[in-house]
């Protein structure tokens, strides 16, 4: 039986670093995924490998999408989760992984990224993730984060989360690759839950900004900045229109003064 593990390239990498995010229950507003493909994009990568989704989704909560093709055909996209290859510099490679959150067999699809990370022998994993939360949506993004290694959050002015509770696929991905001996940091960016909007592009720069700090990335980031302070000023005319919010922002406001 074919692995769903499918590989479009086999590369020899020397310093690879991997970036993964989950759209759904762990990418709120869309934040994560956004910080992805603005990265994927940023770097060029090119297409390296995918898992099928057959055997880890529940298409009546996920489902496919059918597309107009060349030529005035249709075709069906599959949700799942895509792995793209690009260079940081001379020395350094970065892969990115992006998709749906798998609904089924999670500790079978997370032995899958692990054969991935020990086939390309991957130097380490990062995860973003984004969540929702009392902030005040003009402040600046919160991101926390967890390492093992806690002087190397520091080092990017990133605060160590101190979360328990229900996890998505983030965590238990986190557990099993460290498991394995992977290095393994993961970044949260804490995003309005009052605000429904998504993408929200400010949470997808304060993810691209802590992870061009913690893998030294040269970036053009203008592009990203632009769309944040343009979705900044259509939050802003939203709650100026909306007394009710207005007033809970307002309150926000004076309890972060408080503290």
């Amino acid at each position: 039986m074919a692995s769903p593990l499918r590989y479009f390239a086999a590369p020899r990498l020397d310093h690879a670093t991997l970036v993964i995010a989950f759209e759904g229950w762990n990418d709120a507003s869309e934040a994560a995924s956004h910080a992805l493909r603005f990265l994927r994009d940023s770097y060029r990568c090119v297409p390296l490998a995918d898992i099928d989704c057959e055997e880890f989704y529940d298409f009546t909560v996920r489902r496919p999408e059918t597309r107009i093709l060349p030529g005035a055909r249709r075709g069906i996209e599959w949700p799942g989760v895509r792995f793209h290859l690009g260079s940081i510099d001379a020395r350094r490679e970065l892969v990115t992984g992006l998709g749906a959150e798998p609904h089924l067999r999670w500790r079978a699809f997370c032995d899958l990224v692990d054969e991935l990370v020990q086939r390309l022998a991957l130097r380490e994993v990062v995860l973003v993730g984004a969540y929702l939360a009392d902030v005040v949506y003009s402040r600046p993004v919160v991101v926390t984060g967890y390492s093992d290694e806690a002087a190397l959050l520091e080092s990017i002015g990133v605060a160590a989360s101190g979360y328990e509770g229900p996890v998505g696929i983030l965590g238990v991905l986190q557990e099993r690759l460290q498991r394995r001996g992977t290095r393994v940091v993961s970044l949260w960016a804490a995003l309005p839950h009052y605000i429904s909007a998504a993408p929200n592009p400010r949470g997808a720069l304060a993810l691209v900004e802590a992870l061009a700090g913690y893998l030294e990335l040269s970036i053009d980031l203008a592009p990203l900045r632009r769309e944040a302070a343009e979705f900044e000023e259509k939050i802003s005319a939203l709650v100026a229109a909306d007394p009710e919010l207005a007033d809970y922002v307002r309150e926000l406001k004076k309890r972060d003064f408080a503290q």
